[in-house]
């Protein structure tokens, strides 16, 4: 006689049951033969008759309904139309351990998870500060990289050099320019702000009289922290004069 080693307590409830008989016999579920699977299911009852009478009912339904399925199978059928398909009584049964097996496996990839996460030890999110740079900071590096995020979005329209002479700038017209935009808007320009219009050349001569500005120490540049916009300031004694 077979050794029965798994105890009833050891499955959570008797769809556990049936897919453990499924797996072990490697039936179909497809195609269950309803009545070796009903007498290894009766079986495993009959072995053990100590176990929790709560639990109990449970398999004890599962059992009724298994006979039910069981006997529609054995009696005879009766003749139906070629066209009108036949009802299988299993058919409900194989739903319910599709369905069974699905949240199983589900069951089982969040349980893999919920390992994996107790081996971390996880806190509130907590504020950053933010370090605010001093003024005038920005290195010539830094503003070149700005100049050319500024011209990377502008789009040099091409003219026949027969057809119009080029325009020539002078860095102490831009230089004008700049201040006269510093002026209209109180002392404080946002850097794209000084090169929205103009050929790529005339840009470049603009950012040239900026340069010439902040040696002469009429202007500065200053941004409020990192990967914040980047202004041009009058500089502030030279406001006050």
């Amino acid at each position: 006689m077979e050794d029965y080693k798994i105890k009833i307590d050891a499955f959570e409830g008797p769809m556990d049951l049936l897919m453990h008989l499924i797996e072990k016999n490697k039936i179909d579920i497809y195609d269950i033969p309803i009545a070796e699977l009903t007498r290894q299911y009766l079986a495993y009852l009959d072995r053990f008759r100590e176990f929790n009478m709560e639990i109990a009912s449970s398999f004890l339904v599962m059992a009724a309904t298994l006979l039910q399925i069981k006997s529609r199978m054995m009696l005879p059928k009766p003749e139906k139309p070629a066209d009108e398909a036949e009802e299988d009584p299993r058919f409900e049964l194989v739903q319910r351990i599709l369905e069974y097996r699905k949240f199983k496996q589900v069951s089982t990839v969040l349980g893999d998870m919920a390992g994996i996460q107790e081996r971390f030890v996880s806190r509130e999110p907590m504020d950053l500060p933010v370090h605010h740079l001093p003024p005038g900071n920005l290195s010539l590096r830094m503003l070149v990289e700005a100049f050319h995020t500024v011209l990377s979005v502008k789009d040099e329209l091409s003219i026949p050099k027969a057809l119009v002479t080029p325009e020539a700038f002078s860095i102490k017209d831009k230089m004008a320019d700049i201040l006269s935009l510093l002026e209209r808007s109180r002392g404080r320009l946002l850097f794209s702000e000084a090169f929205e219009t103009g050929t790529r050349s005339e840009l470049i001569v603009t950012f040239l009289a900026l340069l010439e500005l902040m040696k002469l120490k009429t202007v500065t540049v200053k941004q409020q922290r990192a990967f914040a916009e980047i202004y041009i300031c009058i500089r502030e004694e030279e406001q006050h004069a």
